[in-house]
């Protein structure tokens, strides 16, 4: 499977991610893949928000992963942008999220690419030269879920 999106503002990224994440089945896995200030983030605001997570959730760049228990299905939310070598990610004991109960976001997944499962689902991020807000989101593989433009 393979959908391209257009947003063209915050909201409209957080929309998507909501809409996506009210789909999701434990066991997925959603890798984010884009530059700074891309839209990682602001799409797993909307996903948590999608699952029913009322918690304030930002990216857990200095603690690795952040879990949230409180919504449809537990939340975890990685960001392995510090990570040296995939190797450093056994530490974290990403097995036990990956193939958990809840469902898992990877902000900088091709930083720990051989570690991700075929069946998950890449969530590409692009900013647009002609817009600031603009953002083209690609989303790639994963098992069938249900997408729909804005």
């Amino acid at each position: 499977m393979h959908k391209t999106f257009e947003t063209l503002s915050y909201k409209q990224t957080r929309d998507l991610a909501n809409q996506l994440a009210q789909n999701a089945s434990a066991g997925d896995i959603f890798c984010l893949v884009g530059d700074l200030g891309a839209g990682k983030t602001a799409f797993a605001q909307g996903f948590a928000e999608g699952l029913g997570i009322a918690a304030e959730v930002s990216s857990p760049t200095f603690a690795i992963i952040n879990t949230y228990d409180c919504g449809r299905l537990p939340l975890y939310h990685f960001d392995v942008y510090r990570i040296k070598v995939a190797a450093e990610m056994q530490d974290t004991g990403y097995e036990e999220y990956f193939y958990g109960e809840g469902v898992t976001l990877v902000e900088w997944a091709g930083m720990v690419e051989e570690l991700i499962p075929d069946e998950a689902v890449w969530v590409h991020f692009e900013k647009c030269d002609d817009n600031a807000n603009r953002r083209r989101i690609v989303i790639k593989g994963g098992k069938q879920h249900e997408y729909s433009g804005h």
